[in-house]
């Protein structure tokens, strides 16, 4: 099988990187930097049958060519995992409008851009599969995130009609809802000011390990999963949220999540 995965270069993209080359699949390994990405290229088992192709999500003029790009290589692709983002802690009153540009251009509108250049070829094939890398905040929200749930939440609205329309031509959609994971997403958060946080936080640092994560969310995507959340105790929230969204409002307020 072959397998595009964004944002390779570091977190969940590069562990999904490690655990697809060992089970022998054909990786195309996208991100921001090159050396980077060579880096996780050279570390994966068979190095052989991993692609390089950097790739600038936010660059939306750019895609139509990188998905032609990606498709020389081997000659077709099979799973296209969206994994690029980045995240936000700040409060809405002190938040540039630009920080909220910034998560809509990375998060949603580059992973539909991306997603929708690559559709043609899983018509023209009769079957393809779409990942999506949303978030326990894409079904719900927090303080200092306001920005980041926005964006996750619309990835669901796109992809959800995206897999209602695309059902005849054999292709898949799996949206992946992560709670906290051992990555860097708190350190790589935008401030209010557009800058990065750099540091993290309690519950980043104590989420799921993510080499169980990636374990999980491979194995959601291999039961082709409409949507999966992934996560330790605050998965619940997706069920409070439905059914106590009051008692889910008083419950996130009173934990003092940053």
């Amino acid at each position: 099988m072959v397998i595009w995965i964004t944002g390779a270069s570091s977190g969940i993209g590069k562990e999904l990187s490690y655990q697809y080359a060992k089970q022998g699949h054909q990786l195309i390994i996208s991100a921001r930097t090159m050396t980077t990405l060579k880096e996780v290229s050279e570390a994966c088992h068979q190095p052989k049958n991993i692609k390089v192709l950097p790739l600038d999500i936010e660059k939306h003029d750019s895609i139509d060519l990188k998905v032609k790009e990606a498709l020389t290589f081997w000659g077709h692709i099979d799973l296209l995992i969206n994994n690029a983002g980045i995240s936000q802690r700040s409060l809405i009153i002190e938040t540039d409008f630009l920080v909220y540009k910034k998560m809509i251009d990375i998060n949603y509108l580059g992973t539909v851009a991306l997603s929708k250049a690559l559709l043609p070829h899983f018509i023209k094939r009769k079957k393809g599969h779409f990942a999506v890398v949303s978030s326990l905040m894409g079904k719900f929200a927090s303080p200092y995130r306001s920005g980041y749930c926005g964006a996750k939440h619309a990835l669901h609205g796109f992809f959800d009609a995206l897999r209602m329309e695309h059902e005849k031509d054999n292709i898949a959609v799996t949206i992946v809802c992560p709670g906290f994971v051992q990555t860097n997403v708190a350190k790589n958060a935008l401030i209010a000011d557009g800058t990065t946080q750099n540091t993290d936080d309690e519950a980043t640092k104590n989420g799921l390990p993510v080499s169980v994560f990636c374990k999980k969310m491979i194995n959601a995507i291999e039961r082709k999963k409409f949507e999966v959340y992934i996560a330790g105790k605050e998965k619940k929230g997706i069920l409070l949220k439905r059914f106590f969204p009051r008692l889910l409002h008083k419950l996130v307020l009173r934990s003092q999540v940053r």
